[in-house]
């Protein structure tokens, strides 16, 4: 999609590149960045793409029509370079299969190409490739999207839940060790949302161990306060899918546990995308990797992921993956240009202190705090936060949704916490707005500034949080410094 690969994290001819032709600078941020697990080869791509033409001799790849971004296609990178990739950047893959315009036969295939050991025709295919080992993917989504009218193979929800069940029952018969991750709601606002996921379920859920939630949000009409309130959508949002969930399987009897995958969610200026960006790919061109949907953020939109991220770790009991959509240049944390530099949108913090920080167990957090009114999800909390646990270190998030209050802030830490190692902050720049973002030309505009306002005593904790911030505090546990 758009430069997300060719020029993002592959352009041989770059002066950073590897032998490989993967860019050295992108990858660095991406490993700084953090992320586990990545989705490929795509969400709307995916539904038209044929696998086989991704591997084999580059030279005999063939060269395709993407229609779901009106682009070309050259598949010089395929499976084979992309996890290569991901090794060098310490991720896993989550395997997306084409249920749009193809099937359960061709899910079958490329799950027994990437995973199976030896001694099958495909399984050879892939060693005579250059990759004597399986590739031993472990998570594979069924499809995407398949709910939306734009997808290509768009289908019903009776007619996709048949051809999950039976492409999901085939390929746990090859591999019975992988996850499988059904196709939900693109959006919270479809009319069918809720009543689709029931109705995949209900034909699913016995072989399904995921379930996807889309979710993108943006600042509509200079809104800011319910653009800043995003973290309340996507609440419930998992929670009306958590109850469905429960009931399906309540209604069969089934005694599993059936995760919801968040595998795309950002915020994402998809009305300006559909008033000007789109235009250039309904004309009659088709290039290669067009400049597309390439978001620039503010600092607002730092803050709005950094709640997202909240609400992703207060629902990790029922959130069981989240991949952030995308990963560079394309409404992405990491930008690049053709031939020259790479950097961080602003963006990129909350989600890179987020993966270095949060660990062991997530602690719900009873909140008081005054209310901020807002258009789209009536009052809402003034401040947010979640915080994880290990046995050495508590990790405070704390977002404040005010655009001109700072505010005070007391948290009651517990026994046992003696010392402060860090306190950070996403907020305006000295000299800055609430627009400011990173650019080419000023790639530090925005970046994490020390929270100097924290103080500790006793059980304790005291903060100031300055208007449009989302923070972050590392504490030290049971003695440990």
């Amino acid at each position: 999609m758009g430069r997300s690969v060719y020029t993002g994290i592959y352009e041989p001819t770059h002066p950073t590149a590897l032998p490989n032709g993967f860019r050295a600078d992108v990858l660095e941020l991406v490993k700084e960045l953090g992320p586990s697990i990545i989705r490929y080869p795509g969400g709307n791509f995916v539904s038209g793409f044929r696998w086989e033409d991704s591997v084999g001799p580059r030279a005999e790849r063939p060269v395709r029509l993407d229609a779901a971004w009106h682009s070309v296609e050259t598949n010089e990178v395929g499976l084979h370079e992309f996890a290569e990739w991901a090794e060098l950047a310490g991720v896993e893959i989550m395997q997306a299969v084409n249920l749009g315009t193809r099937g359960l036969e061709d899910a079958a295939a490329l799950l027994e190409y990437t995973n199976h050991r030896g001694g099958t025709a495909l399984a050879e295919q892939r060693r005579a490739n250059g990759r004597d080992e399986p590739f031993g993917v472990t998570v594979w989504c069924l499809g995407n999207e398949m709910d939306g009218p734009w997808q290509i193979g768009h289908k019903t929800a009776e007619e996709y839940g048949r051809i999950a069940v039976e492409s999901g029952r085939l390929m746990k018969w090859i591999d019975p060790s992988i996850e499988l991750v059904a196709a939900g709601s693109s959006n919270s606002e479809m009319p069918s949302f809720g009543s689709w996921e029931r109705t995949v379920l209900e034909h699913s859920a016995e072989v399904v161990d995921h379930i996807s939630l889309h979710a993108y949000f943006e600042e509509r009409d200079g809104d800011a306060a319910s653009f800043l309130a995003s973290a309340v959508e996507l609440d419930r949002a998992i929670a009306t899918m958590a109850s469905v969930i429960d009931e399906t399987l309540a209604a069969q009897g089934l005694d599993k546990t059936i995760g919801i995958s968040v595998d795309e969610w950002n915020v994402w200026y998809l009305e300006r995308f559909n008033a000007v960006d789109k235009e250039p790919l309904l004309t009659g061109v088709w290039a290669e990797h067009p400049r597309i949907i390439e978001d620039e953020y503010s600092v607002t939109d730092a803050v709005v992921v950094g709640s997202l991220l909240i609400s992703l770790l207060r629902n990790s009991d029922r959130v069981s993956m989240a991949n952030l959509a995308q990963l560079v240049n394309v409404i992405a944390p990491i930008r690049s240009e053709p031939n020259g530099p790479a950097w961080r949108q602003t963006t990129f913090y909350p989600f890179s202190l987020t993966a270095a920080a949060a660990r062991g167990d997530v602690l719900s957090m009873k909140i008081d705090s005054e209310q901020v009114p807002t258009s789209r999800s009536g009052d809402v909390d003034q401040i947010d936060a979640v915080a994880t646990a290990t046995e050495d270190e508590l990790v405070l998030f704390l977002v404040n949704r005010s655009l001109e209050r700072a505010e005070p802030v007391t948290i009651d830490v517990g026994d046992g916490t003696t010392a402060v190692r860090s306190a950070s902050t996403i907020t305006p720049p000295v000299g800055g707005t609430r627009f400011t973002a990173n650019t080419a030309d000023r790639p530090e505009a925005v970046t994490p500034m020390p929270l100097t306002t924290v103080a500790l005593e006793g059980s304790t904790l005291t903060v100031e949080l300055p208007a449009l911030s989302w923070s972050v505090i590392r504490l030290s546990l049971a003695g440990q410094a």
